[in-house]
């Protein structure tokens, strides 16, 4: 007997008041007509912003099954986001994405249908094949994001085309035991889950999506999450 599938999508959130209702309804927009089983689960850290009330009224809107609060007093960062957001999923996917707008919820049936062909582990969008690519980035940010991507390639040969994006889903189990192999924090997270799924022979799958450069809001990516980057980067070629 084939099991049903239900997914957990996990939205990390802090200040994305104007963001979140707008990535919930596209969500349930998309899955629900699809009939497919799944549930939100929100990890807001302490934002200031008022992102935790407009969750609430979601909450309400949406149905207790369907949005599911588990937020944090303060910013912990995003890869124990992802621990805590587990801890409370009842889906045996993962699907982990930013709240920000710039994943858009539409690509998910792209990563399910991806997944049933092979039984993939794994599953990650890339901007760098197929009609993949990114919107509303200068000139100087899609620089830095091709070299970065480029010098991970070099050192780490990951085959994998995207390493730095942080849209995917996961076997349950699967991202359950590469988090306790995983030591970075922050944006290195979603690079070092590649490289360790790489390193257990978990199987990944990639699919072309479209990053859109957030529309409400300030960029959390600074100067220090790119030292942070480049440090975590040299750890992991001496230590994989």
């Amino acid at each position: 007997m084939k099991m049903i599938s239900k997914y957990s999508i996990l939205l990390p959130t802090y200040n994305e008041k104007e963001n979140l209702p707008v990535i919930v309804y596209l969500i349930h927009k998309y899955l629900e007509h699809c009939a497919i089983d799944y549930e939100i689960i929100i990890i807001d850290d302490g934002s200031p912003d008022g992102t935790l009330e407009i969750a609430k009224q979601l909450e309400t809107i949406y149905g207790k099954k369907k949005i599911i609060l588990r937020p944090r007093e303060k910013k912990l960062g995003l890869g124990t986001a992802y621990i805590h957001g587990i801890k409370h999923a009842t889906g045996n996917f993962i699907i982990i994405m930013d709240a920000d707008l710039s994943h858009h919820p539409k690509f998910i049936l792209d990563f399910i249908k991806k997944q049933a062909e092979k039984n993939y582990d794994v599953v990650t969008g890339s901007r760098y094949i197929g009609n993949g690519g990114v919107y509303g980035w200068d000139f100087k940010r899609k620089l830095v994001s091709r070299g970065a991507n480029f010098v991970t390639q070099l050192l780490l040969r990951p085959k994998v085309s995207d390493l730095t994006g942080s849209f995917r889903l996961y076997k349950k189990s699967v991202l359950e035991e590469l988090i306790q192999s995983c030591v970075s924090k922050g944006y290195v997270f979603q690079m070092e889950m590649i490289i360790r799924a790489r390193q257990l022979n978990f199987t990944i799958g990639e699919v072309p999506i479209t990053f859109v450069d957030r529309v409400y809001g300030e960029s959390k990516l600074g100067g220090s999450e790119i030292i942070q980057f480049v440090k975590a980067l040299l750890h992991l070629f001496a230590t994989t």
